[in-house]
């Protein structure tokens, strides 16, 4: 995939999206079901030639017959639907809560907290989880490539920011399950402070899951997306 994050860039669409199919479990039934079809106009060609000219190669070539062809069809474009909807159904629905709370940084002081949750019925196991630094003064798109959670890490601290006392961001493995939640609970992402807020323009997270019928799905979300609008209101 390509990296949005050039100068100059535009911030990187928050939208959920399908990354990629199952290959066993999706491409395996399309790719029969087509074949299939394939037999089947190649049948009914063959049926309407003359019966002399069946016994000539290549239309003396039966590939199958009508009835199991028949059957084959039905059974093919039956699994490639139910597959279709089963996986409409299982599909995870990333999203993103953030508010202002205590507890999660040096001091009990107020941090912007991010959690991400799985709003669907089914748990999603984590592929990737990559971040985006924008500090303040660089350009909206970022100028940097997605990192990992200890590089992103070591960006922040080079420009002078702390780990526990400014923020703390949280590594998640792959294979990490995102268990789908009706109601609405975050996995906690990370956590910020008002310092931070300041200094640090955006910091994206980018999350890549996969289901349970082996489909994977990104999600990039913002974690400073209403912090400072929030920061401006009272707090508890």
């Amino acid at each position: 995939m390509e990296d949005p994050g050039r100068s100059g860039a535009a911030p990187p669409s928050d939208v959920q999206r399908r990354v990629r199919r199952s290959p066993l479990l999706f491409t395996a039934p399309l790719v029969l079901l087509c074949v299939l079809t394939l037999v089947l106009v190649w049948e009914a060609v063959r049926a309407n030639v003359t019966a002399g000219a069946r016994t000539e190669w290549p239309w003396r070539l039966q590939l199958l017959d009508a009835d199991v062809l028949g059957s084959l069809l039905a059974v093919a474009a039956g699994a490639v639907l139910a597959r279709a909807q089963y996986a409409r159904t299982v599909r995870p629905y990333l999203g993103w809560r953030s508010s202002w709370v205590q507890g999660h940084l040096e001091g009990d002081a107020h941090a912007w907290r991010v959690g991400i949750l799985n709003g669907g019925q089914h748990i999603a196991a984590i592929d990737s989880w990559d971040c985006r630094v924008v500090l303040a003064g660089t350009s909206p798109g970022g100028d940097g490539p997605w990192v990992d959670v200890s590089e992103a890490v070591s960006q922040l601290t080079a420009a002078g920011l702390t780990v526990a006392d400014d923020f703390q961001l949280v590594r998640f493995g792959r294979g990490f399950p995102l268990v789908g939640t009706a109601g609405y609970e975050t996995v906690l992402a990370g956590a910020f402070s008002r310092r931070f807020v300041e200094r640090v323009d955006a910091l994206y997270l980018r999350v890549r899951v996969t289901d349970v019928v082996g489909d994977s799905h990104e999600r990039i979300g913002d974690c400073m997306k209403g912090a400072r609008a929030l920061a401006r209101a009272p707090l508890d």
